[in-house]
């Protein structure tokens, strides 16, 4: 019974023209790279760390943010080229023909998805840094369910609608990996980054953006699976709950009647006294 699903799922329903891309012919081998990346930031890497010093992967840091700004503006500018010339923003139908355009369309989804995949090192410089609290439920979260979005879309529906979605996040992660590139070139340029609350009020417009996209092309009568629409209002929604919720714990700085209450009492019975 396995074995028949197995079968149907990861061979019969698959897109034939992706389906032998690196790291596509099974699930398991994303599942494993997925499993060890959780293991590593969670347990097994801040174990190694323990009696270690922070290491300071400057010019690491810098390679690997600029890789990421060039992906970015790569992707932003190829789905952006489509929408301008080609696509229709309210209803991109599958289209599973061999042409030239489709399989470059399969070639710049597999691109992104190893792009996602990559962006797991994100967490591992954390761990190596000993930047602990950047290691968030949302971190790891994110970054887990965008690999997994990715080789699902990229399995079975490569192209589609799905161009929105990169066409706004590849803008994102141009901002906020320029933010990081900049961080990463040393306190020099400490006065340029000022707009780290920004970048999280982005990523929030980017999921309303996502969900309102979705919420208008769910009725319409598009050749692109509904379901698909669905899971990713379903996710839309968590995010948005998910970084108003990081938002307002690291920058909401109001602080409680109470305790502006109890300060002023203190400091009115210094003075008497």
């Amino acid at each position: 019974m396995f074995l028949e699903l197995y079968n149907k799922y990861n061979y019969e329903l698959a897109d034939p023209r992706t389906n032998d891309f690196l790291l596509m012919t099974s699930p398991f081998k994303v599942l494993a790279i997925l499993s060890l990346y959780l293991w590593f930031c969670l347990k097994a890497g801040p174990h190694f760390m323990k009696d270690r010093k922070p290491f300071q992967l400057r010019q690491t840091l810098v390679v690997y943010n600029l890789i990421q700004i060039i992906l970015s503006a790569f992707f932003f500018k190829e789905t952006l080229m489509m929408f301008l010339y080609e696509y229709d923003l309210r209803c991109i139908p599958l289209d599973y023909s061999v042409n030239p355009k489709t399989t470059y369309l399969c070639f710049l989804g597999h691109i992104c998805f190893l792009s996602k995949i990559s962006e797991l090192l994100d967490t591992v410089f954390f761990v190596l840094r000993k930047k602990y609290s950047q290691i968030t439920t949302l971190h790891l979260y994110h970054h887990t369910i965008m690999v997994a979005i990715g080789w699902v879309v990229l399995k079975y529906m490569a192209g589609g609608q799905a161009a929105f979605i990169l066409l706004i996040n590849s803008f994102v992660h141009i901002v906020m990996y320029t933010y990081y590139l900049l961080a990463g070139l040393g306190p020099k340029f400490k006065k340029y980054l000022t707009w780290k609350k920004q970048i999280t009020q982005l990523q929030l417009v980017q999921f309303v953006i996502i969900l309102i996209y979705n919420l208008q092309a769910l009725p319409r009568e598009c050749d692109y699976p509904k379901m698909m629409h669905v899971f990713q209002i379903v996710e839309s929604l968590i995010f948005i709950y998910m970084f108003s919720s990081f938002y307002v714990k690291a920058y909401n700085t109001k602080k409680p009647i109470d305790s502006i209450n109890a300060s002023s009492k203190k400091v009115c019975e210094v003075k008497s006294s």
